[in-house]
């Protein structure tokens, strides 16, 4: 009657049961590996996928680890949507278009013509007026867990060739994305698809006048400035849409903290590149050697931004949903407008 309750605790038969009670939790469970591949080539990979995979393996330790691939070394970049989808690849950082989604906002994905001035317009665009509720409605709707958007680098033209006029863009065979190309075509450029780590040869050899791809700091990261000429100032988007998307049943079997972390790791790349391609576009402007900078006249680039206006309402009458998200760019882009500078 006198026995304390720490004694109760010790003894042999209790303990026994307590230690036959927490032996499960002795064994390690096993560590969840996951597959995921980026658009990015090798290069460029270093810079907007790596960072934030090397922070989640970190943090995650033994729980979980997710292995990096880069463009194409598990399926070519058009079957990245379809691989994940079956769930051969777990996860997937790459925009709508190049991945060939099969949702209604594939033609939004990369580089939708002007639909950005700025990379803090699709953080804006995404969080403040509505369109994550939309990419994640849509890829829901195929099994897809559309995790976070974020912004790239601006659509500039890299050109064997100096590009001072719209008429020296015409039958210049360039690479870009599908529907930059789509749009590009109106202005004779020939789009041309060729797998990324082939472009730095393909401008080489002539196969390819340039490149409608990125930046200026994509331009020397990857080796583009090496085998090009001219860097035209004028850019068709302001930043490039793209974004990390799961394989929804791999998604779901994850603990909830797991995915806060996956979550949160992205944004941190969001954040990375905000200021990595912010200061590069800059610094390589003006203090790059490799790349003369020219520029195709205001007045006549404008014709430019009158055409891409036509080009959304045709985008616009295909369906529902993407009538939705042109009328959000629209309304976004009116209300920058009216605000003015810094915004416009």
């Amino acid at each position: 009657m006198t026995t304390t309750r720490r004694k109760f605790l010790t003894s042999g038969a209790l303990a026994a049961g307590a230690a036959t009670l927490a032996a499960p939790a002795v064994h390690a469970q096993s560590t969840i590996r996951w597959r995921m591949q980026t658009y990015a080539g090798g290069a460029l990979g270093e810079q907007v996928a790596k960072p934030a995979i090397d922070m989640f393996n970190a943090i995650a330790g033994d729980e979980m680890q997710i292995d990096l691939f880069f463009a194409d070394q598990l399926v070519p970049t058009g079957e990245l949507f379809q691989a994940m989808q079956r769930g051969t690849i777990d996860a997937v950082q790459s925009d709508d278009d190049s991945m060939a989604s099969p949702t209604e906002v594939r033609v939004f994905g990369g580089y939708f013509p002007f639909a950005s001035r700025h990379s803090l317009d699709v953080p804006a665009l995404f969080n403040d007026w509505g369109l994550n509720e939309i990419w994640a409605e849509e890829y829901a709707s195929v099994g897809v867990k559309h995790v976070s958007a974020g912004a790239w680098d601006p659509c500039h033209f890299t050109m064997r060739e100096p590009v001072t006029s719209l008429a020296d863009l015409e039958g210049k065979r360039v690479f870009t994305f599908p529907t930059a190309g789509r749009f590009l075509s109106r202005f004779g450029v020939v789009p041309v698809t060729v797998p990324w780590e082939d472009v730095e040869i393909a401008m080489q050899t002539g196969e390819l006048d340039g490149i409608a791809w990125a930046g200026i700091t994509e331009a020397y990261q990857v080796g583009w400035a090496d085998v090009a000429s001219y860097f035209v100032t004028n850019n068709i988007s302001g930043a490039w849409i793209g974004h990390f998307f799961a394989n929804m049943d791999r998604w779901n079997e994850l603990p909830e903290h797991l995915q806060t972390l996956f979550e949160t790791c992205c944004q941190q790349s969001h954040y990375y590149r905000q200021h990595w391609y912010w200061a590069g576009e800059a610094r390589l402007r003006t203090e790059g050697t490799k790349l003369e900078l020219t520029t195709i006249p205001a007045e006549e680039w404008a014709t430019v931004e009158t055409a891409a206006r036509e080009f959304w309402d045709e985008i616009a009458a295909e369906s529902e949903t993407k009538a939705r998200v042109v009328q959000i760019f629209k309304d976004y882009n009116a209300a920058m407008d009216r605000a003015g500078s810094p915004y416009r």
